[in-house]
């Protein structure tokens, strides 16, 4: 298998809104909100209209791109056997995407994520992570692990207990990890154990520009880039507006944004960018080649609704 993805299994619900919606309901729009209360969450549901409902998750959009691409893919998320979970497992099935996961009924339902999307394209989410968020080590399969080129993993998966059980296992047993650092919300939350990742675990680290600078504590990018270049190791970071940068030791490479697109939505725009510098990197691109696929990828994705094309 080229890359096997682990991550949240979350199943996206696209609504759109109008920023009021966002300030009376005290979001901070272009953010993920953690919801831990269901029933809070379902109020929040109530009242809008679905626009699209797609298995997603961020590094199973990614997962799902490099299936696109062509590539033998894989997944492993925890569901529940419910209406979602049996949706989730379809669409994947669907996209040539092997998952590795027996669903069995849970105590919690399949997590959902509602993605708020506001007139200016931009995206707000607000996550009610169920039985995605108990993933531990017994739902890792290491054989899987052990026969992928690469493992990709989501800072959205990271955290304290069982699911840092189940990404260690992961890890240990994998021949090259890549990582994405998901969120501003995510590396604030956990800053010390992803700048441990980031030196000393992971070989392909994706982040922008504003979770690099959080991570780092950062006064400029010159810093990131600097920071990036002593540890020898491949920095991807997308930087809006600016295009995006890889750093690998002191090899610094750019690209440029594509220019006069049609944007209609954000979301899944990190996530298709690592798709497709991923499928240049397994296919032995050059990094600006890798680069280039990336850009070329979450250009497309942002100018439809929903992270999948």
């Amino acid at each position: 298998m080229k890359i096997l993805g682990i991550g949240n299994a979350i199943v996206d619900v696209i609504c759109k809104v109008d920023d009021k919606f966002i300030q009376q309901n005290n979001l901070t729009k272009s953010t993920m909100k953690l919801f831990f209360n269901e029933n809070e969450f379902q109020n929040l549901l109530r009242n809008l209209k679905i626009e699209k409902t797609i298995s997603g998750g961020s590094v199973a959009n990614s997962i799902v791109g490099i299936s696109q691409l062509g590539n033998k893919v894989g997944f492993i998320g925890k569901i529940s056997d419910d209406g979602f979970g049996s949706h989730y497992e379809d669409g994947l099935k669907k996209e040539n995407v092997e998952y590795f996961y027996s669903k069995k009924k849970e105590v919690l339902p399949t997590g959902t994520c509602l993605i708020l999307i506001t007139p200016d394209s931009e995206r707000t989410m607000c996550t009610f992570l169920g039985t995605a968020g108990k993933i531990n080590e017994k739902d890792v399969n290491s054989d899987v692990v052990k026969n992928s080129e690469i493992i990709f993993l989501e800072g959205y998966l990271w955290d304290e207990g069982e699911p840092k059980k189940a990404f260690d296992k992961a890890m240990s047993s994998a021949k090259k990890v890549a990582m994405s650092l998901s969120d501003l919300f995510c590396v604030d939350r956990h800053k010390p154990h992803f700048l441990n990742l980031v030196k000393n675990k992971l070989d392909i680290t994706f982040a922008n520009e504003q979770e690099m600078n959080s991570l780092i504590e950062a006064k400029n990018f010159e810093e990131v880039i600097n920071f990036s270049k002593q540890l020898n190791k491949l920095v991807v970071v997308t930087r809006g507006e600016k295009g995006a940068i890889a750093i690998n030791g002191d090899e610094v490479i750019e690209s440029n944004v594509h220019k006069n697109l049609k944007i209609v939505d954000l979301t899944g725009a990190g996530d298709l960018f690592a798709a497709g510098f991923l499928h240049g990197y397994i296919n032995k691109l050059s990094t600006k080649e890798c680069l280039e696929k990336g850009t070329e990828m979450s250009s497309k994705i942002i100018q439809q609704i929903g992270a999948r094309l």
